[in-house]
């Protein structure tokens, strides 16, 4: 049983920061806007965030330090965001080079800043966020050591979030407003609808959950910030389609992809994987290769939300 606990709180360290930033691409492809620089808004909001437990972590420690970044984070992924936004509403530049412009220049960025104020390219920080047990819930039997012990505050609050944009897409005018300017913007104009503002929010949303990832993903994994996130906002990226950009299905393909990610990184404490003659590149390998069938195979029945231009100046309303 303890090899099933260990697995299962692997996954979700894995699954949440996927889950996330997929719901971020989410409201942005929705409204329109293609993101894909969830990568470079990852990295800058983990560097910034990072950044901030690195100087104040003398001072403070524990969940309000955490808190403090995660709020940090949230921050600079959305200021981040709007580099993006700016480009592809205001300018309409092609959306797909100013993401790659982003995911270009953000781990570039946080490389030149740490070596200039740190002279080195890490940053460490010290992990004072694992919880050992939940009172009380911790010792619920099965369900306790499964989802209560050997964790981090991120886990409750990535499921906060994704309860949060379900009801927030799916249940409220915002929604409503959010799918009509990504696939109907002309529709959404002639009802007085401003489209280039539902365009920024979805993207603000985007930036906010991509970098809030980014912490949420280095934490568990970590002690060290290099500038890189291990390709996870690409592999949101593949959630994000593989679940048809919609909360529930982005939900069941992030939890796919963690469960790949889990054995990938922990084979070798799996005593029946463990003693198969299988080299460890492939375990490494598989959560990628799986991720390229998947894509290749569901390509085809994708349905993907139309991502439409405006059609009008942007002086219109």
């Amino acid at each position: 049983m303890n090899i099933i606990y260990f697995l299962i709180q692997q996954t979700m360290f894995f699954s949440i920061p996927l889950l996330i930033v997929a719901l971020g691409g989410m409201f942005s492809e929705r409204s329109g806007v293609i993101n894909i620089a969830l990568e470079g808004i990852m990295v800058m909001g983990a560097f910034i965030s990072i950044g901030f437990i690195n100087v104040f972590q003398d001072r403070l420690s524990g969940q309000g330090l955490f808190l403090l970044a995660f709020l940090v984070a949230a921050a600079a992924g959305a200021v981040f965001s709007l580099l993006h936004a700016f480009a592809s509403v205001n300018l309409k530049a092609d959306q797909t080079i100013s993401g790659t412009a982003l995911n270009m220049f953000a781990p570039a960025f946080a490389l030149f800043m740490a070596r200039m104020v740190q002279g080195k390219s890490q940053v460490p920080f010290t992990d004072t966020f694992h919880i050992e047990k939940v009172p009380v819930l911790g010792d619920i039997p099965v369900i306790g050591p499964m989802f209560f012990r050997n964790c981090y505050l991120s886990t409750y609050i990535g499921i906060l979030i994704f309860i949060a944009a379900s009801v927030l897409f799916s249940r409220t005018r915002f929604g409503l407003r959010l799918r009509a300017c990504g696939e109907h913007p002309q529709a959404a104009d002639s009802v007085g609808i401003n489209v280039y503002k539902i365009r920024y929010a979805g993207v603000l949303i985007s930036g906010v959950l991509a970098g809030v990832g980014g912490l949420i993903f280095v934490i568990p994994t970590s002690t060290n910030f290099n500038a890189s996130v291990a390709g996870y906002g690409f592999l949101a990226l593949a959630v994000l389609i593989f679940g048809q950009w919609r909360t529930k299905g982005i939900l069941g393909a992030a939890f796919f992809f963690g469960v790949l990610k889990t054995l990938a990184s922990a084979y070798s404490g799996i005593p029946v994987i463990k003693d198969l003659p299988i080299p460890n590149e492939i375990y490494k390998m598989l959560p990628y290769v799986v991720t390229l069938i998947v894509l290749a195979f569901s390509s085809g029945k994708s349905k993907a939300p139309k991502a439409e231009g405006i059609p009008y100046d942007k002086g219109s309303r």
